[in-house]
């Protein structure tokens, strides 16, 4: 039985998802911000569960901060996409803005390259689908579990908003044909879990997002 336990965590308040096999006592974490590191460890303890992964939607500092000390603490998996590689390895060259804290660099990962593909997680009982998702960072990507028709979308698309695209690595249209051609493939039903903000479904997207919905100008 899988379990979904959300927590918003940091300054600019960024999603990460703990996924856990309740059976198994297994779980995966869908990002790392900053300040989440305590209160994945303590859910880990209190549930009686170990991490065996740690999912990198994109390498932006607020998704990957506390990526190292977790993996540390853990000794989880890194998964990361190959053109995001660069900011995960000198994470302060590349906050674009001075951050009052430090962020520890990541080493240890395995990356994954192209536009798809499957990984095994939760100790290779589990498998998720991955899609490269580019435009709001160039190694963006999505994490679908086909199984329980649930997405990961990170920074790609929010609930009646999209990833900003104004920052090194990102470009409106880029986006946009991501979302359209890769996620708005998925079934209406499917629901996304943000890298910011509530959770919403591809169906509800698809109509109603101002950016890239029907309805959209």
């Amino acid at each position: 039985m899988y379990s979904i336990l959300a927590f918003e965590c940091g300054p600019v308040a960024t999603n990460c998802y703990l996924v856990g096999d309740t059976d198994a006592k297994l779980a995966f974490l869908v990002d790392a911000p900053k300040e989440s590191l305590s209160i994945v460890l303590d859910t880990l303890a209190s549930r009686g569960w170990k991490l065996t992964e740690i999912l990198l939607t994109h390498t932006h500092w607020d998704h990957t901060a506390d990526c190292h000390e977790l993996q540390l603490a853990t000794g989880a998996r890194v998964v990361v996409h190959a053109e995001d590689v660069y900011r995960l390895t000198d994470p302060m060259k590349h906050t674009i803005w001075p951050l009052p804290f430090t962020i520890q660099a990541v080493t240890d990962f395995e990356t994954i390259s192209g536009t798809e593909g499957h990984l095994h997680v939760l100790g290779e009982a589990g498998k998720i689908k991955w899609v490269h998702t580019p435009g709001h960072t160039e190694g963006g990507v999505c994490f679908i579990d086909e199984l329980h028709s649930v997405v990961y979308a990170g920074d790609t698309l929010f609930a009646g908003s999209i990833g900003r695209t104004d920052l090194p690595g990102g470009d409106m249209k880029t986006l946009c044909d991501s979302i359209h051609q890769v996620l708005f493939c998925l079934p209406d039903p499917t629901t996304v879990f943000p890298g910011h903000g509530p959770i919403t479904t591809i169906g509800d997207e698809k109509i109603s997002n101002p950016f890239v919905g029907l309805l959209a100008s």
